[in-house]
């Protein structure tokens, strides 16, 4: 069970590209007892797209939200100011 809730928010902007785009990445506890790392992207604005990542335990869970949060940050992804 998830202990500590975990959220995240991050965009790229670049008005020069009509770039705008965000991320978001949340773990949440499922129906089964086991952790969910749920990621959202997409144009900022619109509905965009969900992709739903099942674990057995929240550091696993944990470990994946850290990893793709370190290749968005280098791809030019902040959090809000």
């Amino acid at each position: 069970m998830t202990v500590q809730p975990y959220r995240l928010y991050i965009e790229h902007i670049d008005p020069s590209k009509n770039m705008a785009r965000y991320y978001a990445l949340s773990i949440e506890p499922n129906l089964f007892g086991g952790t969910s790392l749920v990621r959202s992207w997409g144009r900022i604005g619109s509905r965009g797209q969900q992709k739903i990542h099942v674990f057995d335990s929240e550091v696993k869970a944990v470990d994946l939200l850290l990893t793709l949060l370190r290749r968005k940050r280098s791809r030019g992804y902040l959090p809000l100011q």
